[in-house]
């Protein structure tokens, strides 16, 4: 079976970026894989590619690149939605070159991997092969406008994959979708290779972007808490960002200098995550969560706020992690305390995120893959019934409309004019 991804910038490092060459990877031991990267900025991605997998770049905007001064790089995109915000990176070059791409595509699965793409994908992939739209961000994080768009190219794909269940849910609930299977699956998150656990070190680590959604400022007030009763522990907040200087205004302002460091970005992060006692994420929302479950499969107990969506899927409750409210810097602070002062429970949950991250190796997950891409090759004549059949009933409710609003047009004239006569 040939599977075609189809990516922003696989050039780039991001979260979609190494989930999909993750998934990639496990498929390119039964299949035929190929990765198409919509642009092209540098001459070696950043994360290493599999040898098995085909990289073909669509638009090389390189510095040197011939594609800079093509004419159709200087208008603007046609194809692409406008209310994706990647929008400003896409040019009509790109729609032209992702329609001659996927009109010609051989393959028999194409996936897309954001909203812009999955566009691409719903109106230029052939019929004859699977259309899948994967969603990496939450349904609700979409704006009105984009939603409305992806509702309407949606509609003839063949399914639309999210990372948890209840993201599923609320596609399944909001947007209608006859004959498109709406499916769950989790990222793959493998397991790292060659680290040595410090059981012994007094560090809670915490990752990602620095934006104002991830409230890491809620994180640094509840250590602020922790760190007044356990002042020999220190906070490690791993990653870049824009709220960078307005988190160190926000340490110094605490006094918290010697206990909160802002260390960076750091890849790969799992090496950090070995070196800490306890990991915790604080954001307001999530959309799968791969912090947590690459804590987890380093062996660190870990905490969140109980956030939609993701959180709730990867941790059990009391088992191998705590899950807290959103923006509760209290039940933070008393969560980490918890596992702080309590060594054997702390070691009891790090043991358990251990063997309960298992269920995110690859095997599993291209499995569910795998028998996903059969459901929907074995179920596609059912399926474009069911859409046909909601597309006729949507035309004749439309036509009976019509032709009410006509009727009652006509007795509103023929009223108006017998009570004109004398």
């Amino acid at each position: 079976m040939k599977i075609v991804f189809l990516l922003h910038n696989a050039y780039a490092i991001g979260g979609t970026v190494r989930t999909t060459l993750n998934l990639a990877t496990a498929l390119a031991a039964r299949h035929d894989v190929e990765i198409v990267s919509m642009r092209r900025h540098r001459d070696t991605p950043r994360f290493d590619i599999d040898p098995r997998i085909t990289l073909v770049p669509l638009v090389d905007v390189r510095d040197d690149s011939p594609d800079l001064t093509d004419p159709e790089h200087a208008l603007p995109a046609v194809d692409f939605p406008v209310a994706d915000k990647r929008y400003g990176q896409y040019t009509r070059l790109t729609d032209l070159r992702a329609r001659a791409y996927l009109s010609a595509c051989d393959a028999d699965v194409v996936v897309g991997t954001r909203p812009g793409i999955n566009v691409y994908v719903s109106r230029f992939a052939p019929r004859r092969t699977l259309r899948i739209a994967q969603e990496h961000l939450r349904h609700d994080s979409h704006s009105k406008r984009l939603r409305s768009a992806l509702a309407h190219h949606y509609r003839v794909l063949d399914a639309v994959v999210t990372t948890t269940e209840a993201d599923a849910k609320v596609y399944r609930q909001r947007m209608l979708l006859p004959g498109v299977r709406v499916a769950a699956v989790p990222n793959i998150v493998p397991a790292p290779e060659r680290l040595d656990r410090d059981e012994n070190a007094r560090v809670v680590a915490a990752a990602g972007r620095l934006v104002p959604g991830k409230r890491f400022d809620l994180l640094i007030e509840a250590f602020s808490a922790v760190a007044s009763k356990e002042p020999e522990w220190s906070l490690r907040i791993y990653g870049g960002g824009p709220e960078r200087e307005h988190l160190q205004y926000l340490i110094d302002g605490l006094g918290l200098e010697g206990h909160v460091r802002l260390m960076g970005p750091r890849t790969p992060i799992e090496a950090e995550f070995a070196k800490s006692a306890l990991v915790v994420s604080a954001s307001d929302a999530e959309s799968f969560g791969m912090t947590l479950v690459e804590a987890m499969r380093c062996g660190a107990p870990v905490i969140s706020t109980d956030c939609p969506l993701g959180p709730a899927e990867i941790i059990t409750e009391g088992v191998d992690g705590r899950l807290v409210p959103v923006g509760d810097a209290r039940g933070l602070a008393e969560a980490m305390l918890d596992l702080i002062v309590d060594e054997p429970l702390r070691l009891a949950m790090g043991e358990a995120a251990l063997r309960n991250s298992r269920r995110y190796d690859p095997e599993p997950i291209m499995e569910r893959y795998e028998r996903l891409f059969a459901e929907l090759r074995s179920t596609r004549g059912r399926r474009n019934l069911t859409r046909n059949r909601v597309r006729a009933m949507g035309w004749a409710r439309r036509r009976v409309r019509r032709l009410r609003r006509a009727v009652n047009g006509r007795r509103t004239s023929i009223g108006g004019t017998s009570t004109a006569r004398p």
